[in-house]
C-alpha cells in the first residue's frame, strides 16, 4: 500500500490465463500476468484494468472486497480485451460505472468485434459477456473523495488510443500498457508504423508533472532497447533518464541507468559516496533510520515533535529521493548513508 493523507493505492497481480501449446524452452504457454490498481480513500474506490476471464474477475473481485470500500468507477486505460472483458461482471458485482476515453471507447468496441475470431478460439469458455458499457466524463476527469483523477490520452503506445490515469494527490500515473514492467513487450502492432508514435506517449507523461514517472520510463524503454542489441537508441533513452534521475536525487535508479549506459559503451561518472550521503537531510535521515527500524509516524512524530501529517510528507520526498516505493526498501537504501546522525 503506497498513501497519501487519506487517500492511498494499492496493486493486484492477478494469474494469466493458459494457453494450448509449449514455449520453445519446453514451458506450457501463458499470457502476461494482469496488474489492476486499486485507488481507495475512507469509504470509496476506484479499480483500473480488471483483467479478461471469469476467474479473474472473481480473484480480483475478492481481493478488492477485502479491502471493504465502495468501488464506485472502474477505469480502462485502453481497448486491449485482455484489460476489459471482465469489466462488466465486476460493475455488477460492486454497482460501479465503468469509463474510459473516447478513443479507448472506440477501441473497446474493436476488441469485442473480434473477439470470436482472436480471444474466444485463445480462451475458449474462460471470457464472460462483454459489451462495451463504458462512458465518457466530462473534461475527461472524475473526483473519488474530493481528489481529482485524471484521464490522460497518450496516443498509441503497444495499441492505439492508450491512456493513462493520473492522481496527482498520490503523485501517481497508472499508466496500463504505456509502461511495461518486467514482462515482454507486446509490439506487434507497432512493428508496422515504427516506435516513434510509443516514443512519443511516454514524452506526454511529462505532461502530467509526474517526472519520476517520466524518467522511469526512458529508463524502462532503454533497457529494452539495449536487449534489443538497439544501442545508439538505447544510449539517447538512457542518458535522458540518468539525467533526470540523477537531477532529482533517486540514487539507486540513477545507478540503474549508469550500469545500462555502461553496458552500451558509454561512460558516466558514478556517484560516490560522500555524494550519495548528501541526498537526504540530516532530519530525513534520521527519520528515514527510525522507520527502518519500525517505528510508526505517531512515534516518529512524538520523538521529534512532529505531526503525523508532517511525518507523512517527510517520508514521502524521502521515497523520492531514494527511489524506492515502501519501507521494506528503506534498509537496502541506506546501507550508503553511514552511521546514524542526529537531527538538525
Amino acid at each position: 500500500m503506497n498513501q497519501a493523507g487519506n487517500l492511498a493505492y494499492d496493486v493486484f497481480v492477478n494469474d494469466p490465463p493458459p494457453q494450448a501449446g509449449f514455449l520453445p524452452n519446453g514451458e506450457p504457454k501463458r499470457f502476461s500476468p494482469m496488474a489492476s490498481t486499486l485507488i481507495y480513500g475512507r469509504e470509496d474506490a476506484v479499480l483500473t484494468d480488471p483483467g479478461m476471464t471469469e476467474d479473474q474477475a472473481r480473484v480480483l473481485g475478492d481481493w478488492v472486497a477485502g479491502k471493504d470500500r465502495n468501488v464506485t468507477d472502474i477505469f480502462i486505460t485502453h481497448g486491449h480485451g485482455d484489460h476489459f472483458f471482465a469489466a462488466g461482471l465486476l460493475a455488477e458485482r460492486f454497482g460501479a460505472r465503468v469509463v474510459a476515453t473516447a478513443g479507448t471507447i472506440a477501441q473497446m468496441q474493436g476488441s469485442v468485434a473480434a473477439r470470436p475470431v482472436l480471444w474466444d478460439k485463445l480462451y475458449t469458455g474462460l471470457i464472460p459477456p462483454s459489451p462495451v458499457t463504458a462512458v465518457t466524463v466530462p473534461g475527461d476527469r472524475f473526483t473519488l473523495e474530493g481528489h481529482d483523477l485524471v484521464m490522460v490520452d497518450v496516443g498509441h503506445a503497444d495499441a492505439d488510443d492508450n491512456s493513462v490515469l493520473h492522481v496527482p494527490d498520490l503523485g501517481l500515473v497508472v499508466a496500463g500498457d504505456v509502461i511495461y514492467n518486467g514482462v515482454h513487450m507486446y509490439l506487434a502492432q507497432s512493428a508496422v508504423g515504427g516506435f516513434g508514435p510509443w516514443r512519443e506517449a511516454i514524452d506526454r507523461l511529462g505532461r502530467t508533472r509526474i517526472r519520476v514517472d517520466l524518467a522511469r520510463a526512458h529508463l524502462l524503454y532503454g533497457e529494452w532497447l539495449r536487449r534489443v542489441n538497439r544501442r545508439a537508441d538505447a544510449r539517447g533513452q538512457l542518458r535522458t533518464a540518468h539525467e533526470m534521475l540523477d537531477a532529482m536525487g533517486l540514487a539507486a535508479f540513477a545507478e540503474r541507468a549508469r550500469r545500462e549506459l555502461a553496458a552500451t559503451g558509454e561512460t558516466v561518472r558514478k556517484r560516490t559516496v560522500e555524494t550519495t550521503t548528501t541526498i537526504l537531510t540530516a532530519q530525513e535521515a534520521y527519520i528515514a533510520r527510525l522507520a527502518r527500524d519500525g517505528r510508526t509516524n505517531a512515534e516518529i512524530g512524538a520523538q521529534l515533535f512532529l505531526s503525523v501529517r508532517t511525518v507523512e510528507w517527510h517520508l514521502r520526498k524521502i521515497f523520492i529521493k531514494l527511489g524506492i516505493s515502501s519501507r521494506r526498501e528503506l534498509r537496502t537504501a541506506l546501507d550508503d548513508l553511514g552511521p546514524d546522525r542526529p537531527a538538525a
